[in-house]
């Protein structure tokens, strides 16, 4: 066991960041935990994608962030980002509720809700500041496996609450995009509809007890008589069912949330007794958390048996063993995840993390590819850039060093650094090569800085 709680984390839930939120008088200051996975975002784009299409929104634009909280909230921010909170995944019964969020929360983008508020972020540095976070550029954190590191220094003036809230209208605006959107695609509505009615309750508590999702998206009763009535006499899609592979998608996405983040409860849950492949699944992390490595493992390796093609079952078997201090035998793990997903920036990440903790210089090169690829996936991600700092420093490769450090400083938000960084790269650097024009808009960026931060 590593000498840090198991974390949701590194490609099965790559790093977590906390970033110190300001909001109004009203509410006190909280921190925002983003978590990184590739599974729950591939599961996230196949929900959004067909959405996004029917919207005229080209899908790779749209950034889908993943917040660690228990509350049910979902929200737009910094444009096209949309951020949902683990409690509300965790609590939706089926992906047809998770679907009718994710189709509201498109219609505030597609009605450009968050541009128009009066309240928007209007300080152009700060917003730089947000786009670069919004764009998941710092939630890789310092590589550290307990949820919750990487708090970012100080703390910035990301938002205001009213940033993340819209007026009635703008909701019941939402609301009619999602319906007319879904209806589009050939897709019902129920699932918008039980999740506003179970939300119903809510405008009768105090306004400290609230959901989230009810302070930042004003309910009304008028909102959900609508939608019912849309989803009773006029849609035709009503009781069309999703396709069929998104209910096992959710069914294994809510495992691995509880897994995770409430391996009790998924003791509990999803009991010896439960063969479904997400009950398995979550039961496998409930352990791994539990520290009952050898049980997790079995599991796994059942299902590894019965899905071999799956990346992540193998992504998951080598972190459990990369985690437990045998990351030579992570690797094959790890590398047969990235076979079968060779586009994860996530996957080839940690394939490349554990070759380097192998400590063979023979693995450098593959180490150094993985990365390279990986980086041009997750270009923000400072951990990424560290390990490759690590891996040119293994390889006496000064320049390139220099190049990647200038990379993960700016990744980390430490202007002098980057800037130190890359004026070193640029000297080292053949001249003309996309290292040292990489290091030439570095230097310039942070040139154009009106004021510079040091880290």
């Amino acid at each position: 066991m590593g000498p840090y709680p198991k974390r949701l984390a590194y490609a099965a839930v790559a790093w977590v960041v906390s970033v110190l939120l300001a909001v109004q008088p009203a509410m006190a200051q909280r921190q925002l935990s983003f978590i990184r996975d590739a599974e729950i975002e591939h599961i996230l784009k196949a929900y959004t994608t067909p959405l996004f299409k029917a919207s005229g929104i080209i899908p790779e634009a749209v950034t889908i962030g993943l917040i660690k909280d228990d509350s049910l909230n979902a929200f737009v921010a910094g444009g096209q980002n949309i951020f949902v909170h683990t409690g509300l995944l965790i609590e939706s019964t089926d992906a047809s509720q998770v679907i009718g969020v994710l189709a509201h929360e498109t219609g505030h983008i597609a009605g450009g809700h968050l541009a128009r508020s009066r309240d928007a972020i209007e300080d152009a540095s700060t917003v730089a500041s947000l786009a670069m976070l919004l764009g998941l550029a710092a939630a890789i954190g310092s590589g550290r496996g307990d949820v919750g590191t990487g708090v970012i220094a100080g703390g910035q003036e990301l938002a205001r609450r009213t940033f993340f809230s819209f007026s009635r209208t703008q909701e019941g605006s939402a609301d009619e995009f999602a319906m007319s959107t879904l209806e589009k695609i050939g897709w019902s509505s129920r699932g918008l509809l039980a999740f506003m009615e179970r939300l119903a309750s809510q405008e009768l508590v105090p306004e400290s007890r609230q959901v989230e999702y009810v302070r930042t998206h004003p309910l009304t009763r008028n909102r959900i008589e609508v939608i019912k009535h849309f989803v009773e006499r006029e849609s035709k899609h009503s009781d069309s069912p999703l396709p069929a592979e998104f209910a096992e998608m959710h069914a294994r996405m809510k495992a691995k949330l509880v897994g995770f983040l409430r391996p009790d409860l998924a003791l509990r849950r999803y009991a010896e007794s439960d063969r479904s492949v997400a009950g398995r699944y979550g039961r496998a992390i409930g352990l791994y958390q539990k520290g009952e490595i050898g049980k997790a493992l079995e599991i796994l390796d059942g299902l590894l048996a019965q899905e071999p093609a799956n990346p992540y079952f193998h992504e998951l078997r080598g972190q459990i063993l990369f985690e437990n201090g045998r990351a030579a035998e992570a690797v094959p793990s790890y590398r047969r995840a990235v076979e079968l997903l060779p586009d994860s920036g996530l996957l080839r990440s940690a394939l490349a993390h554990a070759l380097l903790e192998v400590q063979d210089d023979r693995l450098l090169d593959e180490a150094i590819a993985n990365l390279q690829a990986a980086a041009l996936k997750e270009r923000y991600s400072s951990f990424i850039w560290r390990l490759l700092a690590s891996a040119y420093s293994r390889a006496d490769n000064q320049p390139l060093l220099a190049y990647s450090m200038a990379e993960e400083a700016l990744a980390r938000g430490d202007v002098r650094a980057a800037k130190f960084h890359a004026d070193r790269a640029e000297q080292l650097l053949p001249a003309g090569s996309p290292e040292w024009i990489r290091a030439q808009d570095i230097r310039v960026m942070v040139d154009s800085r009106p004021t510079a931060r040091s880290g």
